[in-house]
């Protein structure tokens, strides 16, 4: 405990450059994985050819395999592609967003195929356009599947970017290599305890901005529960 109070700048310094390197790739991931999530629905709509729907399927699984990619080898491997130092927070930047593209891609896909058809095609005999049915009807009722989905990539990019240390890339990882190269476990157990914090605040932000985008959800859990009480009751009055 000691050392953690004398150590609070070293530690805050550490969380804030690992929130510099994780934010980035959430937010990249997310936004990438839209139109190839758009992409792939189209492909593999009915009526298209096995041509179609195999290139969908394709897409889908290569990014799947994509986070079988070891993230060590990664980070050391994609300096020499494109061209960086291998100290450089970019690196780990572009690493993280290929791995939340892997879990992102196929959550998007189940998002948007989970709409309802008729519902769209209401919206299209309304009159509404591809992109406006697209962004105010598909997206909006995939959004609860889309934010299960970025919850989990944003804690699995928070927990690998401490991976970035070993290669001297600051992160809460540098308080897990430096506190075992000094022999200091208060600073090991508190690099653990921050990333677990992070990762906790984190899901709790995404968890609010979702019902405040999405109020219909609330709505909907609401009457879950009703229902559920209504049924409750019905029982044992039976």
């Amino acid at each position: 405990m000691n050392w953690v109070l004398s150590n609070l700048d070293t530690i805050g310094d550490a969380t804030t450059a690992h929130l510099a390197i994780a934010i980035p790739p959430i937010i990249i991931a997310f936004v990438l994985s839209i139109p190839i999530g758009w992409l792939v629905v189209r492909l593999q709509r009915p009526g298209s050819s096995r041509f179609s729907a195999g290139l969908g399927s394709g897409i889908v699984t290569f990014a799947g395999l994509l986070y079988a990619i070891p993230s060590l080898a990664l980070f050391v491997a994609l300096p020499g592609i494109i061209g960086t130092s291998l100290t450089s927070p970019v690196n780990v930047i572009i690493s993280l967003t290929i791995y939340g593209l892997a879990l992102m891609v196929r959550s998007t896909v189940d998002g948007l195929t989970s709409v309802d058809g008729a519902t769209a095609a209401a919206a299209t005999a309304m009159g509404y356009s591809s992109a406006q049915r697209f962004f105010r009807v598909e997206l909006p009722l995939a959004g609860p599947v889309l934010l299960a989905g970025l919850r989990v990539v944003a804690v699995s990019t928070i927990s690998l970017t401490t991976v970035g240390a070993v290669l001297g890339i600051q992160s809460l990882g540098s308080l897990f290599t430096d506190g075992l190269a000094r022999g200091i476990f208060e600073e090991i157990i508190s690099g653990i305890v921050m990333v677990l914090v992070l990762a906790f605040a984190i899901d709790a932000v995404l968890v609010l901005v979702g019902r405040l985008v999405m109020p219909w959800t609330r709505r909907t859990r609401t009457s879950q529960r009703s229902a559920r009480r209504v049924l409750q009751q019905a029982e044992v009055a039976s």
